[in-house]
């Protein structure tokens, strides 16, 4: 991948001094169609784990510099797709492979954006959307009305519950994108934004909000945390007093969100198992 990463930054450095779509070459869009390509099999990602640590996920900016690229050097073009218009840069991603990898999307609305890489043994319902840059690992589920944002990084065996959305974190090229890492389960309606990371086998309660603006307390490590979800842990949101509770506006005090978490058992958790959890 060294040879692609040094055509897109050098691609990138050419765009950055002025380069336009109209100018763009039949060699630079090669270039582009290689780099979505490689995407799609997941031969390259927009970030990358450095360390043990959840929090040690890193942007690849040079991946992101070529997402970019494609909008900015491609013409917005008339297109079609289960006999709906739409206009696009880019067409939607081509799905024979999938069927190869035993991954399933049922009709009416699964819709894969180019650019996005699906694992063996997923499942994509209707209606949910996956981004350019985004990767879903093996036996991921990603549910009805979900939304997997762009650069989007989620792991194997990850239970995304219905309605949730899941943020995507394109620009700036350095910042890293929302992390689920495996063995994670989101319940019903939570929103996972802002480059937030999910730690390995941790359990959401539905409707929950992860964004690194609300605090984390993690009754675990005893600490207020911000950004991430540690690894094995069962989060739920609660509501904290506010700084302006005592405001005659507010009758009976103001709040405002946070995020508890407590530990889960150290074995794994059968399937059965975390949908209680979800629920409790």
């Amino acid at each position: 991948m060294s040879t692609l990463q040094s055509e897109i930054q050098a691609l990138w450095n050419r765009y950055d001094d002025g380069l336009t779509a109209d100018e763009a070459t039949d060699e630079d869009l090669a270039t582009l169609d290689v780099f979505l390509e490689a995407l799609e099999a997941g031969d390259v990602r927009s970030a990358e784990k450095t360390g043990d640590d959840v929090t040690s996920w890193e942007a690849n900016a040079w991946v992101k510099q070529g997402i970019l690229l494609n909008f900015g050097l491609r013409h917005t073009e008339a297109r079609s797709h289960g006999g709906v218009d739409y206009h696009d840069v880019l067409p939607l991603r081509q799905t024979a492979d999938l069927n190869e990898r035993g991954t399933r999307n049922t009709p009416d609305g699964t819709t894969i954006r180019r650019g996005a890489y699906l694992g063996s043994d997923c499942i994509m319902m209707s209606p949910s959307f996956v981004n350019i840059g985004a990767y879903v690992g093996d036996g991921t589920l990603v549910d009805s009305c979900d939304t997997v944002g762009s650069c989007a990084q989620l792991g194997e065996n990850v239970k995304l519950g219905a309605n949730t959305l899941i943020g995507g974190v394109l620009e700036p090229v350095e910042g890293a994108p929302v992390i689920i890492e495996d063995g994670v389960s989101l319940g019903a309606g939570c929103r996972v934004t802002s480059g937030f990371k999910i730690g390995e086998n941790s359990i959401v309660g539905e409707n929950t909000l992860l964004t690194p603006r609300i605090p984390v307390y993690d009754l675990v490590e005893e600490e207020v945390i911000y950004g991430h979800l540690p690894s094995d842990r069962r989060a739920f949101t609660r509501y904290v007093e506010s700084s302006v509770s005592d405001h005659a506006l507010f009758d009976g005090g103001a709040y405002k969100p946070a995020v508890v978490a407590t530990g889960v058992e150290e074995e794994t958790l059968e399937a059965t198992q975390r949908e209680d959890a979800l629920r409790e």
